[in-house]
């Protein structure tokens, strides 16, 4: 007899396989018609079949169906996420970028970072009752990094093939990636500033020297809590813990397994023993391999993330064979990172919880008043106030304002968020500045997040329109002629028909390298500068 079996599992997969089947259909209207990527459609249908509506994802059901087995499962899926986009992002990007863009870079991840950081931490201050100067400084740090996810949705995405210009895309992809991994600093001054407060009673449970080792530690009865200490302690565990241990071994192990990865694949390809299928995963087995190495060690796994996808492009040979065997993996692993973990987010938003007056004194009005508040002085401010040191990619005020309104708030938010639960007590285990902070800090970051979601994955399809409108002419720069796979293909955004074999396309944001002049060529194959086209047409007769 067969037996009807609605488990969680089974439940999750048909769910998730009907809603790829049914955005698949009409994917191409999604996203070059209508330009809605993937995040907003998955976030609505996991609101819709979520436990406050069709309660058929409920992740408290899952597993063993543990208690407060849901922060952990958002964390892990944030992490394995963010991860593997980092990688990829990282090795999208040209040939030695960070090298020639230091300075732009330096700008976006200091005085930038800082600025926002601090503005929207006075946006919290104006909106959310009952939380301290240090709170809203944590809080902060939660939501001060741009989602590399989101964001690629305007530096690769149909709408920026037409309209935004390319160096403008590749700061705004770099610098997406890079922030999501150093917003620990700003997080864990803030944390270390309250830990290391002295008030009554700090530091009685916890030894001096058993501090630093019990901090490391996922939410230990001795790694949470009051340590005193003074603002002298806090600011030498920040700089030894964090500094030296996390952002520099992260960037080390990064750096070492990309470069690793660089060399490894080049002497593979050369004796011909890797095949294509496991050549166009690499990036994902290193996000993989990242995260988990990373996670046991303590150490930033984003940041290493990105870092190993630069550094596996170095001399662009990565990026450049990929594009030779049309690479369409990692878009698609790309693609199903991006409707698994959105849709998950639909489903845990904690709606109960944005509307509490008697409590954390949160209401829908509140939130909305810090939405707009962080939507215009988060970012826009800082980049108005920096472009100016940013020439070569932020070329004029119009840009720095694009640049500044499209720093959307996502995944990495949300991995910063359940990642702060492990450094405080308990609801109710800690004094009332903690407590205060626990209660309202998951509220407020899911709410930017989820009004992030919906303003600027909306403000895409508006602002083509208002284009449209004003008659705004798309990019005819940087022609390149892209092979069609199919003559059922639709013709891309921002490209015609070249002939029964091609596509011209105008403004593409992959490129190997940023030009012939700026960088040697790779392996002697050009001794001399050549043009795009030529390169183009000396691929396709090695092809031929």
């Amino acid at each position: 007899m067969p037996n009807l079996d609605v488990s969680e599992l089974n439940t999750v997969l048909g769910v998730l396989g009907t809603f790829i089947l049914l955005y698949g259909i009409i994917s191409v209207k999604i996203k070059t018609k209508w330009y809605l990527g993937e995040a907003l459609p998955a976030v609505f249908i996991g609101v819709l079949l979520g436990p406050v509506a069709a309660k058929f994802l409920d992740s408290t059901r899952w597993g063993s169906a543990a208690e407060g087995q849901t922060s952990d499962i958002t964390l892990g899926v944030a992490r394995v996420v963010i991860g593997v986009q980092l990688v990829i992002a990282g090795f999208q990007l040209p040939a030695k970028y960070q090298q020639l863009r230091w300075k732009e870079m330096a700008v976006c991840l200091l005085p930038i970072m800082t600025i926002m950081w601090l503005f929207t931490t006075l946006c919290l201050l104006a909106t959310v009752p009952k939380i301290t100067l240090l709170a809203a400084l944590v809080i902060g740090s939660c939501v001060t990094c741009t989602d590399p996810i989101l964001s690629q949705a305007i530096a690769k995405g149909p709408f920026a093939d037409k309209y935004v210009a390319r160096d403008l895309r590749e700061i705004i992809s770099s610098e997406a990636g890079a922030n999501d991994g150093f917003g620990f600093p700003f997080l864990m001054l803030a944390v270390y500033l309250i830990r290391h407060a002295d008030i009554p009673g700090a530091g009685e449970k916890t030894g001096h020297a058993e501090r630093g080792l019990a901090f490391l530690l996922a939410r230990s009865e001795e790694g949470v809590g009051r340590l005193g200490g003074g603002v002298g302690e806090a600011l030498k565990n920040w700089f030894v813990e964090t500094w030296l241990y996390i952002v520099l071994m992260s960037v080390a192990i990064g750096a070492v397994v990309g470069f690793g990865s660089m060399f490894a694949l080049k002497f593979a390809l050369r004796r011909k023993w890797i095949d294509s299928e496991s050549y166009l995963l690499y990036p994902t087995a290193i996000g993989l391999w990242l995260v988990g190495i990373c996670g046991m060690l303590g150490t930033d796994d984003l940041l290493a993330c990105f870092v190993a996808g630069n550094a596996m492009n170095w001399d662009g040979e990565y990026l450049r064979e990929t594009e030779d065997r049309h690479d369409e993996v990692n878009s698609c692993v790309d693609v199903l990172l991006n409707f698994g973990g959105f849709m998950y987010i639909g489903t845990i938003i904690p709606w109960s919880d944005f509307n509490q007056p008697d409590t954390t004194g949160l209401t829908y009005g509140r939130l909305i008043g810090l939405g707009v508040l962080v939507l215009i002085l988060r970012r826009i401010p800082a980049i108005l106030a920096m472009y100016k040191f940013m020439p070569n990619v932020c070329k004029n005020y119009k840009e720095a304002l694009f640049m500044g309104y499209f720093g959307p708030i996502g995944i990495g938010a949300v991995f910063y968020v359940e990642h702060t639960r492990h450094l405080f007590p308990e609801l109710g285990q800690g004094d009332v500045e903690e407590t205060n902070l626990v209660r309202v800090m998951i509220p407020v970051v899911y709410w930017l997040v989820l009004f992030s979601i919906v303003v600027h994955g909306l403000s895409i399809p508006a602002l083509d329109a208002i284009y449209r409108y004003y008659g705004v002419k798309p990019i005819t720069e940087d022609a390149t002629e892209l092979r069609r796979m199919s003559m059922r293909v639709p013709t891309p955004v921002n490209a015609t028909v070249g002939d029964s074999q091609t596509f011209i396309a105008y403004n593409r944001f992959s490129r190997p390298v940023f030009n012939n002049a700026d960088l040697p060529p790779v392996g002697g194959a050009y001794p001399y500068p050549i043009d795009e086209k030529t390169r183009i047409e000396r691929r396709y007769s090695r092809m031929v």
